[in-house]
């Protein structure tokens, strides 16, 4: 019983030290970008029919499809509980085998770039 109280205990305190440090440790300097509603960087007030760039809408779907091969390795440690654990590793080597020739694709391409 007292161990449960003492994990309490130090988890309440931890709990609170960290929420008022996170409340002094920040600066507060608002600016104009920081105040509007929208931080895209865009101008709110001007005209919604401006030219975007393809590079961001081209690096957003990059990084989700790289980003599922987070999803897709997730159930990778329950596998090796299978029946047969080389499969798992097999299935596990070829996507990211897969993902690993995309990336290379991509940034031989020049895919990559943000900025030229």
């Amino acid at each position: 019983m007292n161990l449960i109280i003492a994990i309490l205990a130090i988890t309440m305190t931890l709990s609170l030290v960290l929420a008022i440090v996170s409340f002094w440790l920040p600066q507060m300097n608002p600016d104009a970008e920081k105040l509007s509603p929208y931080e895209c960087g865009f101008d709110p007030l001007g005209s919604a029919r401006l030219p975007f760039s393809i590079r961001f809408f081209l690096v957003a779907i990059l990084f989700l499809l790289f980003d599922l091969e987070i999803a897709l390795l997730l159930p990778l440690p329950w596998g090796d509980q299978l029946l047969n654990p080389a499969g798992t590793l097999l299935w596990a080597s070829a996507v990211l085998i897969l993902l690993t020739l995309g990336l290379v694709y991509e940034w031989a391409q020049g895919g990559l770039e943000w900025a030229e």
